[in-house]
């Protein structure tokens, strides 16, 4: 379980201007039907993300990479996020696949694949290699992480802490990953929080949430609807089709434009201010992953990808934003409240 006895959740003005980041999972390729494996370490579709690229130049979106052991470790991942990152048009994180990061000393399995569910010292040493790899490779030491397959455990934020990163994007509202050994995300909604001392690690979810005319009950509601029953009566498709209520995650892969601006629309109702666009950087290469098999496909994902951006940043008035820069402000804002409070 998460220890959530110290987190400090940041409530946003609503008057701020809405602002949007990329975290985009790169990592390596493999079969998401078959299971995991060791030597499922190729990486060429690292050399097909020019065209998201082209999109986010447009719009001045500067994405975070979070890279994976097997990217950080190739000469791909370094020729095309290397000269990404010295053209400033983008920034490196981190992402932990324990099956592929040494050192390789548990099983490969559903349950370890959350890196979150490793003892303490093996999640720590895989985070520490993944960190000194990056930063040896790449010239810089990663300070925005987010946990393969989303999997945060008791122990991962303490880590994080220890190796000087400031942001997670790990955890996604409303979901529950817990059918074969993930953590449970109930409970969670789309503020950012210190988890622990203010200025220290930061938590900024994954954008997700509830549309339609039941959204507000959708925290209570929606279990229900994927429970055993409620899955036997199609209940989430019912209730989806009819508008009542629909889980939608912020991100082109699988969702349509009409879709995301549903979500999005619905969050700003409720106040959110701080939006987190995600996919897998796989998904670029067709048949890298079940989002996009074919070149129709990939179209199809470019055009939501383009349209969303056009959308927040146009008829929203939105501004693009990095981890990071959200990290300096929330601190900056946490000091001048302790310094007024000191007074």
């Amino acid at each position: 379980m998460l220890n959530l006895s110290r987190a400090q959740y940041l409530d946003l003005p609503r008057d701020m201007t809405p602002r949007l980041m990329v975290v985009i999972d790169t990592e390596e390729e493999f079969d998401w039907s078959k299971p995991l494996a060791r030597e499922n370490t190729a990486v060429s579709a690292i050399r097909a993300q020019d065209p998201a690229q082209d999109i986010f130049a447009r719009h001045g979106m500067v994405p975070t990479y979070v890279i994976d052991y097997p990217i950080a470790a190739s000469d791909a991942g370094q020729a095309v996020l290397g000269a990404y990152r010295r053209a400033g048009a983008c920034m490196i994180g981190a992402h932990l696949h324990p099956w592929v990061s040494p050192p390789h000393e548990e099983a490969v399995n559903p349950y370890n694949s959350y890196a979150g569910n490793l003892p303490e010292a093996l999640e720590r040493t895989k985070l520490t290699k993944l960190t000194e790899t990056i930063e040896a490779n790449f010239g810089i030491r990663p300070q925005v992480f987010r946990a393969g397959r989303w999997g945060l455990g008791p122990n991962t934020w303490g880590i994080l802490s220890d190796l000087g990163y400031l942001v997670d994007t790990s955890v996604v509202p409303h979901t529950d990953f817990g059918a074969d050994g993930g953590p449970s995300y109930y409970g969670f909604d789309n503020r950012p929080f210190w988890t622990g001392a203010p200025g220290g690690l930061l938590e900024i979810p994954q954008s997700a949430g509830f549309a339609g005319v039941l959204a507000a009950q959708g925290p209570g509601l929606f279990p229900r609807l994927i429970s055993p029953v409620g899955m036997r009566l199609r209940g989430p498709g019912f209730a989806a089709r009819m508008r009542l209520l629909e889980r939608i995650r912020l991100t082109p892969e699988g969702m349509d434009l009409a879709a995301l601006r549903r979500l999005t629309e619905a969050l700003i109702g409720q106040g959110v201010r701080l939006f987190t666009l995600t996919y897998h950087s796989p998904t670029l290469q067709p048949g890298g992953t079940p989002y996009v098999r074919d070149q129709a496909d990939l179209r199809g994902f470019l055009a939501t990808l383009h349209g969303y951006l056009a959308y927040f940043m146009g008829a929203l008035g939105g501004l693009p934003e990095t981890p990071l820069q959200i990290h300096r402000d929330c601190a900056r804002d946490a000091s001048s409240a302790a310094d007024a409070a000191a007074i």
